[in-house]
């Protein structure tokens, strides 16, 4: 089991989702050229999937209303896959006209963030889900659900293991490739993410298995190391740790890519990816979105990035 294997000998794979779960939540439209270099940066940074953008309707994320002029422009990766949120058929449609890798699909286990979330009920969310499903089948993209609120609803408190099972039942059985699991409004703690991703892998092996953390609560680190623990080697993270969720007050995002990065690196986890490309990628982000980010090690420096120091002690 990971927990008692050498590190060295664990090869995780980092999903980027800032361009898309980051982006769509600030207020200050990003340019798409500024969008598409720095998709750009991140192809190049070793990243096994980038969430690049969202087919859901302009008039609903205003933010990513040029997703076609995005897709059409990034220089893709040889080994990186490239998904796109797509929240209904004509979504679907729309994205694979920009000949997309993969297909997210979003429903939450809650039924009242669902509602407040999506407008709609779970189980009209599923029949929405199952034509968006239908229609990709059709082709090679490969189909993921993102289920929101996995380890907690901040209106309905925890949702019950055998609800998380019987909606993954649900999906694996119209054919989609793989689950990720979402801390949505960071409630989770690791001894829990630890039970749920052993129980998911369990039960779905066939399927692929993402977590995908928030840091709300300062948990998100501790709760990626409990995922790993369980098995688990494919994470969400956002440049900068953007991101959010309108409905958990408070929320300071995404887990943080080069954060996380950085701590993996120290503990002799395989990632692949470049964290000098990340922080200089994340270093752009202030300038770009307006406001500073949350993210720590872009402000703290690596653990060894040492400093001089003080005269007083230069001439002791």
């Amino acid at each position: 089991m990971p927990s008692t294997t050498d590190p060295s000998r664990i090869n995780l794979y980092i999903n980027e989702v800032a361009p898309r779960d980051g982006f769509q939540n600030e207020a200050k439209f990003i340019d798409t050229d500024d969008k598409i270099a720095l998709i750009d940066r991140l192809s190049n940074c070793g990243f096994a999937k980038i969430e690049v953008t969202s087919f859901t309707s302009p008039r609903a994320i205003p933010a990513l209303r040029d997703a076609e002029a995005v897709m059409h422009r990034i220089r893709r990766h040889p080994d990186v896959l490239y998904t796109v949120l797509v929240p209904n058929a004509r979504g679907a449609e729309r994205a694979l006209a920009c000949q997309i890798d993969e297909a997210n699909l979003v429903m939450s286990l809650s039924k009242s963030h669902n509602r407040a979330n999506l407008r709609m009920g779970r189980e009209q969310s599923f029949q929405q889900l199952q034509e968006v499903v239908a229609v990709l089948k059709r082709t090679p993209v490969l189909i993921n659900v993102s289920l929101s609120t996995t380890f907690g609803c901040p209106m309905l408190g925890d949702i019950a293991d055998d609800e998380i099972w019987r909606w993954m039942d649900r999906f694996a059985a119209i054919g989609v490739h793989g689950f990720t699991l979402c801390d949505t409004t960071g409630m989770a703690f690791p001894s829990q993410v630890q039970r749920i991703c052993e129980g998911a892998r369990t039960r779905f092996g066939e399927q692929q298995l993402t977590l995908h953390f928030h840091n709300t609560r300062g948990m998100a680190l501790a709760n990626t190391l409990a995922a790993i623990n369980a098995g688990v080697v494919r994470f969400d993270a956002a440049l900068g740790g953007l991101g959010g969720c309108p409905y958990a007050p408070g929320a300071s995002g995404n887990v943080c890519t080069e954060d996380m990065i950085h701590m993996l690196d120290l503990m002799g986890y395989r990632t692949g990816i470049d964290l000098t490309a990340v922080l200089q990628a994340a270093c752009l982000l202030p300038a770009m979105i307006g406001h500073e980010v949350p993210g720590q090690v872009l402000k703290a420096g690596r653990r060894l990035d040492l400093h001089p120091q003080p005269e007083q002690l230069q001439s002791a």
